[in-house]
């Protein structure tokens, strides 16, 4: 299946679907064009080699039936489209337009078109721009027959992955789903051996130290074949005891032949999955007509708006039948270790993963079954987190943007009642500023410790809340931990509850800080199989953000910590804080006060309470390197992998403090420049498949930045041409009409305009300006009305100030991060002089402390008048 998609704004609409018709109508694919695509599948491909992800999908594809289009190599790379094709007398293109011949026929199209304009107006547009496309009555293209054979099942295959940690996936062929999607069987099935509560297999696993990840469900299917699969994260101890995990597996599966399809379970899922539906949030119109256009290929057209949605039939018998194929006779087990390099015979051909394959009999899997620990395992109990009351609360008051609705020595509370959405939905934020949280690396790690062993400890109580689709998550800041909840209202002051509780009565149970230490090592150990493009992003944050410490660090000083030091520095910690809150969606004003007295109590109130207020001279701000007019910085780092053959830059230009005329001026640029930066840098010179041309924020700061990463030109050659496309730019803002500048504008306009599609995105958008400091909640309107008075001459000369290559305002950082490939450069580059205006940073903490900071917008606690 093939998506084709876009969006554009309303004015423009008719236009662009004239354009986008003709591609199925008379397809141009010039020689060029096809040349310049090859490459760009080869660029794709190469930033996938070294990713697991993707060596493992192809491994799994690798042990099928070689005559089965299942087999195949999935993406395509230079020597499959450009080398063999050749070497055969085949002409990729001429493949191509017989490939269009062959399978573009409209009975096998489906098209949906999302717009404001009425039905019949866009029934007619439709009729008008698509008719032409050739109808040749082409049968659907299928492969009958499984891809996998016997001498494909019953195996286990040991791999070797490139980043650490274990990973077990056990595989079964099946019916495919898809047949019988109103009675759900992988959905019930992945519910209960995906499940994470008390007496599920991941509980018995964790408990044990196993395991610290489990997901189960259908994975790749066609209407054709399918496969079941159950992913598990293993900790050392982990890989020590395979057999015994997957006896756990087999017996938990056992179990369920056991205990029968539950009618109880069945109903529970199908109200969870009526309810998600029902109350859906909206998400953006791309999204919507690539999910519909979809499921008009594969479901009758009174399930195209609801698809797998909501299974509804109760059948027994087909979730059995499935639950059958679940067994040791029809397994493949794929296991992933750092541990089996050096003791593998095999290569499979497209990635290069290197693996060995072993039978293993359903005798043997009895075996490892009767040999597993015997643990209580047992199905779910009933979830006393699915929401009863889903009603809309009125809000008291029709409010804009958030107020402030109490502030104390303690806290301060935002509050947004809904006033647009009607869902019974709520969004919770607390962000606990701790000024003892972040002073060292130690205590940096120690605050990560706390968070992850924090969501170790409530998963199996809110695991299902999360399935009675109540969300919540604590995570590690610069300054201290916060808190969100998002989900149904009804029963999210139980879970909020229940997590400060835990907060407040926070002990280190040693084994579960050993598991933690360990997920978190190897998290810090897998940093530099990151993309070059994420590191060199990593850096560009490492430069300008002051208080800012590098993963090295506290890589360092991870292994040392222990049980001892956790238990002091957690009430540390805990000991001074200031609460920054924010509730918003379906939450009347008294409750969202009520919630934030509840946490405040609990932490300040009582005899001897366990956290003081912060004193004025505490409160912590993120604070931003400020760059010197005229200068071009400059930072070179070798790629932390050297196996890897990709290069990047990052080419940052530095503009402005958070300044509404500023920012739309910015803003205005970046929209115009993309476009021609993507044609130019990533169609014309082919330099990398990630080019990107964006915005950044940096708490307040705003600039534009250059990604690209490539295998074909080191950083330094690269950084030219971002500066020659500037050059070559310039002349095409000089040369814009005032009909496109226009027209630009509106489109940047149009953009503003666009409303929020549901309560996360809303609340996403005000925590932004909470945490920043910047408190503009009226941002869309106030820069839309300075749109509306910027001119074409305002534009130009903010670029000529601001942006032009060798303008004298200009602030330009580099950070280029160099391949195996460009290592060459890498060195000469060190012997070279130093260009005029230009500073090559060599150790970035001595910069960082040798450069001048940006004012914060985060004045502490007085910096807001109730």
């Amino acid at each position: 299946m093939t998506n084709y998609y876009f969006d554009v704004n309303t004015d423009c609409f008719e236009e662009a679907l004239d354009r986008f018709a003709q591609f199925f109508i008379k397809p141009l694919m010039s020689a060029d064009a096809t040349m310049r695509e090859i490459k760009a599948v080869d660029s794709e491909n190469q930033k996938n080699l070294l990713s697991d992800a993707w060596r493992m999908n192809q491994l799994q594809k690798h042990l099928s039936l070689e005559s089965h289009p299942y087999h195949k190599f999935s993406t395509g790379n230079w020597d499959t489209l450009d080398v063999r094709p050749k070497a055969k007398g085949v002409d990729t293109r001429q493949e191509l337009l017989k490939f269009y011949e062959d399978k573009y026929s409209a009975n096998l199209m489906h098209l949906v078109v999302y717009s404001k304009e009425s039905l019949d107006k866009i029934q007619c547009l439709v009729e008008d721009k698509f008719q032409e496309i050739q109808n040749s009555d082409r049968s659907r293209f299928q492969f009958p027959g499984q891809p996998c054979t016997s001498e494909h099942l019953e195996i286990l295959v040991r791999a070797v992955p490139i980043k650490q940690g274990h990973k077990l996936r056990i595989v079964w062929p099946i019916t495919p789903s898809i047949l019988h999607y109103k009675e759900g069987p992988c959905r019930y099935l992945g519910h209960l051996i995906g499940h994470e509560g008390e007496g599920s297999l991941f509980y018995v696993l964790k408990k044990s130290g196993w395991a610290t990840g489990l997901s189960a469900g259908e994975g790749e299917w066609t209407s054709e074949f399918s496969f079941f699969n159950v992913v598990i994260d293993l900790t050392d101890a982990g890989q020590d005891n395979m057999q015994d995990i997957v006896g756990l597996l087999f017996k938990y599966i056992q179990l369920l032949q056991q205990s029968g399809v539950c009618k109880w379970i069945f109903d529970e899922l199908s109200a969870v999955c009526e309810t998600g539906f029902h109350y859906q949030d909206k998400i953006s119109p791309i999204d919507y007509v690539v999910n519909i256009s979809s499921n008009m290929q594969i479901y009758p057209p009174k399930d195209w708006l609801v698809g797998s949605l909501l299974p509804s039939d109760f059948n027994p018998a087909i979730i059995q039948k499935i639950l059958n194929e679940l067994s040791p006779e029809n397994v493949r087990i794929f296991w992933e270790s750092k541990k089996f390099e050096g003791l593998t015979d095999k290569v499979e051909p497209w990635y290069g993963t290197a693996y060995s394959i072993e039978k293993v009999s359903s005798s043997k899997i009895q075996a490892w079954m009767s040999s597993a620990p015997n643990e209580n395992l047992h199905l779910p109990a009933p979830n006393v987190f699915i929401p009863k009351d889903l009603s809309i609360k009125n809000a008291q008051e029709e409010v804009k943007f958030p107020v402030l609705l109490r502030k104390s020595s303690y806290s301060k509370l935002w509050y947004k009642p809904d006033t647009v959405f009607s869902t019974p939905k709520a969004y919770v934020k607390i962000d606990f500023n701790c000024p003892h949280a972040g002073n060292s690396p130690e205590t940096e790690v120690l605050g990560d410790l706390f968070a992850r062993l924090l969501l170790d400890y409530l998963n199996e109580y809110a695991y299902y809340a999360q399935v009675a689709g109540l969300l919540y998550g604590i995570s590690h800041t610069d300054s201290g931990f916060e808190v969100t909840l998002v989900g149904y209202n009804h029963k999210l002051r139980i879970l909020l509850e229940t997590i400060i509780d835990k907060i407040v009565k926070f002990e280190v149970k040693p084994d579960r800080f050993s598991v933690i230490k360990e997920m978190e090592i190897k998290d810090y150990q897998n940093f530099k199989f990151q993309q070059p493009y994420q590191q060199a992003m990593y850096y560009c944050s490492l430069i300008l953000k002051d208080q800012t410490r590098p993963w090295v660090e506290r890589l360092d000083v991870l292994p040392r910590l222990n049980v001892e030091d956790l238990t002091n520095f957690a009430p540390m910690m805990l000991s001074q804080a200031f609460l920054e809150c924010y509730i918003a969606g379906n939450i009347e004003r008294e409750e969202a006060e009520s919630m934030v007295q509840h946490v405040e109590d609990v932490f300040f109130k009582g005899p001897n309470p366990i956290c003081r207020p912060l004193f004025p001279s505490q409160f912590l701000t993120n604070r931003v390197v400020k760059l010197e007019r005229g200068m071009n910085y400059c930072y070179s780092k070798e790629g932390l992998n050297p196996s890897d053959e990709n290069s990047a830059l990052v080419h940052y230009i530095q503009v402005h403090q958070d300044d509404f005329i500023l920012n739309v001026k910015l803003q205005l640029f970046a929209l115009v420049a993309k476009q021609p930066a993507f044609h130019q840098l990533r169609s014309v010179e082919q330099l990398g498949y990630i080019t990107v041309l964006m915005q950044r924020n940096d708490s307040g700061i705003c600039g534009v930045q250059f990604i690209i990463q490539s295998t074909v030109k080191g950083p330094a050659h690269i950084d030219s041409r971002v500066e020659a496309f500037l050059k070559m730019f310039e002349n095409k803002l000089y040369e814009m009409t005032n009909d496109e500048f226009k027209s630009n504008v509106n489109a940047l306009i149009d953009m503003k305009l666009e409303k929020h599609k549901n309560l996360r995105e809303e609340s996403r958008f005000y925590w932004r300006e909470i945490t920043d400091g910047t408190l503009k909640f009226d941002r869309r309107e106030a820069e839309v009305a300075a749109l509306k008075k910027l001119t074409q001459q305002e534009l130009i000369e903010f670029f000529n100030e601001n942006v032009k290559v060798g303008a004298t305002r200009k602030k330009t950082l580099s950070v280029r991060v160099h391949g195996n490939q460009h290592l060459a450069e890498y060195h000469s580059q060190k012997s070279e002089a130093v260009q005029p205006n230009t500073i090559q940073i060599n150790d970035i903490f001595s910069f960082r402390r040798s450069q001048p900071l940006y004012g914060s917008f985060r004045g502490g606690i007085g910096h807001v008048k109730l």
